[in-house]
């Protein structure tokens, strides 16, 4: 059974493919890009084609046509480097990193056909209708819990902090099966992890990251130890019943493996997604009252907030072999960055892509959650969370609005987009 380490930490940048137009400046890091991607995004995909970007060192696509063909061959494009770092990590993070029980193993995401197809078999009923029934009553519970806690504070509110960091995580913690206790350790070791994988972390901060991946690595095998020796009704369960069933289809380590990398995978990109909710719905009043007025269109309206305001707005790639890419020819080895901000507000596949609105025919063509057979596993997942917590606020806060002329910032790093504070404030 091939293997790889779930992070490759050693490799470097790859150097632009001949005739590829290179762009010595653009940079996913650069002020303006963090600030909006959209406008920036929106001049890349109006040159055409596609071009490599020097300061990352990828080879960057920006049409939805482009983005889908990559997604959906999957043996010429390998998914092995998404929870790499950007760049290489400093030798005191190598270090920690080396520790000789630091070893999980690429399950998902970052695992390549035929492994991949073997191990979502198991994943796949782990993310069954019949867990979502199960877990969507805590959903439920612990949202109204949070919502009271914020309103019974009195407004203004953070609403990260009250309500968009804290649920996913814990959703995804009681998912796997982590015990309520430890809710606020596990919080703490998932913080560096978009840094250490999608930004440019300095070397004390790499090392301090480093140190919580070990960490959380240990406290998942742990855990899974303990799993083994009692069972609950749980994720981490279901996989070691499988792999107790036929060790052959799935080992031991890739329990592991997969316990240890879902945390950040259900939390994350879900409290970007519940954020941007507020920031696309609240700052259009007559949507939100819309909403308000009438609950039934969340569903359609959480589409419209992942594909105008993605919670996710990259994704990579690698080429395997010599391949053509949008008219230029790719060597093995070329590093793909998909730009999912273009492609989200591609007009010649949204109307006035540039427009928010909750009443788009086609919103859920967004590709935020990917395509083919890497499509997120925890999609639905993260849409049932965000439907949940805009339907109870437009039912118990129709009032909501967002705190006027408040800076909106977001953390650097090339994927994931969500503000990192957001105030809110209502009539009492």
């Amino acid at each position: 059974m091939s293997t790889s380490a779930y992070h490759d930490t050693t490799a470097g940048m790859t150097p632009p493919p001949p005739g590829c137009p290179v762009d010595h400046d653009w940079s996913p890091l650069s002020a303006d890009y963090l600030r909006d991607p959209y406008e920036v995004a929106a001049q890349l995909r109006e040159r055409g084609g596609a071009f490599y970007a020097e300061q990352l060192g990828y080879v960057v696509i920006t049409s939805m046509a482009d983005i889908e063909a990559v997604f959906t061959d999957h043996d010429t494009f390998a998914s092995t480097n998404v929870q790499d770092p950007v760049f290489p990590l400093d030798e005191r993070a190598q270090a920690v990193l080396a520790a000789p029980d630091f070893d999980p193993i690429a399950v998902m995401s970052n695992r390549p056909e035929p492994d991949h197809g073997r191990i979502r078999v198991f994943t796949r009923q782990g993310f069954s209708n019949r867990r979502l029934k199960m877990i969507e009553p805590f959903i439920r519970a612990r949202t109204t819990e949070l919502i009271h806690r914020m309103l019974a504070h009195g407004p203004p509110a953070e609403f990260v902090q009250a309500v968009a960091f804290p649920l996913p995580g814990e959703t995804v913690f009681r998912w796997i099966g982590f015990p309520h206790a430890d809710d606020d350790q596990l919080k703490q070791w998932c913080l560096g992890r978009k840094s250490f994988s999608w930004g440019h972390p300095t070397g004390d901060e790499q090392a301090a990251i480093a140190e919580e991946l070990l960490a959380y690595w240990r406290y998942s095998r742990e855990f899974v130890a303990a799993r083994r020796e009692q069972r609950g009704d749980d994720f981490t369960s279901e996989l070691l019943d499988a792999h107790e069933a036929d060790s052959d289809a799935l080992s031991y380590r890739e329990v592991e493996s997969i316990v240890y990398g879902l945390s950040f995978a259900g939390h994350e990109p879900v409290t970007a997604l519940l954020s941007n909710c507020l920031l696309c719905l609240l700052s259009r009043r007559e949507q939100w009252d819309e909403l308000c007025a009438d609950p039934t269109l969340v569903v359609n309206a959480v589409e419209e907030v992942l594909r105008y305001e993605s919670s996710q707005i990259s994704w990579r790639r690698v080429t395997t072999r010599p391949t053509t890419l949008a008219g230029y020819d790719l060597p093995a080895g070329t590093k793909i960055f998909m730009n999912f901000a273009a492609a989200n507000r591609q007009p010649e596949v949204f109307e006035d892509a540039d427009r928010f609105d909750i009443h788009r025919p086609n919103a859920n063509r967004n590709i935020s959650f990917g395509k083919g057979i890497h499509y997120c596993l925890g999609a639905m997942l993260a849409k049932v969370e965000a439907r949940i917590v805009v339907a109870e606020l437009a039912t118990r806060v129709p009032s909501l609005r967002l705190v006027p002329d408040q800076p909106i910032t977001h953390s650097a790093n090339i994927t994931f987009r969500g503000p990192e504070r957001l105030l809110v404030d209502w009539d009492r």
